[in-house]
């Protein structure tokens, strides 16, 4: 599968300096001509990309996760994480998959791919798996509690108006679909489990 990472509004030039480097972020900064001809001091954050998957069981179930990490109140968000340095995006999401939830899968349709932040080069890639089967317990992080919460495709859709659910780049499409049939309909053969 040949994935295109999705552009940002604001690229991060080649002439950029990296000024720092973080566990997670680094920082780049440029000169940037501003319409009157005078210069100023631009800068973006840079941080590794992030795979985000949604297994759908043999029953039609959406597999989501109940999270807690140090520092976050708990939440509910789907399997997935970043993509580690010079890992493929597919790789990454099949990954993450099978630590967090102990499946594989036989397809992963990309469904979709943003960079969500102007300010922040950082692209999030959202997939659904299915023909799922469990092969492992789930192996975690030492920051991360997992337990999964497999649920009915109308209750997935009851997530986009909850306030625990952190997966902010599909909310809009799953309120779209709650009130608008044919969209809810779109959506519903796409989380099909037939494949």
């Amino acid at each position: 599968m040949d994935i295109e990472r999705p552009k940002s509004t604001q690229p991060i030039p080649p002439h950029a300096k990296r000024v720092f480097r973080g566990q997670i972020f680094d920082v780049y900064q440029w000169e940037q001509e501003m319409f009157d001809g005078t210069t100023e001091i631009f800068e973006k954050l840079k941080r590794p990309d992030t795979v985000v998957v949604y297994p759908v069981l043999p029953d039609g179930r959406i597999i989501l996760t109940e999270q807690e990490q140090p520092g976050k109140e708990p939440f509910i968000g789907a399997t997935g994480g970043r993509v580690d340095e010079g890992e493929g995006i597919l790789e990454a999401a099949k990954r993450e998959l099978l630590e967090e939830s102990g499946y594989e899968a036989e397809k992963f349709i990309l469904w979709d791919s943003q960079q969500p932040i102007g300010k922040i080069d950082w692209a999030i890639y959202t997939f659904i798996a299915k023909g799922l089967k469990k092969v492992a317990d789930i192996h975690l992080d030492a920051g991360e509690k997992i337990t999964l919460k497999p649920m009915t495709f109308d209750e997935f859709l009851e997530m986009g108006t909850n306030d625990r659910f952190r997966e902010n780049e599909i909310i809009p499409a799953l309120r779209e679909a709650k009130f608008n049939a044919g969209k809810k309909e779109e959506l519903r053969k796409l989380f099909s489990p037939e494949m």
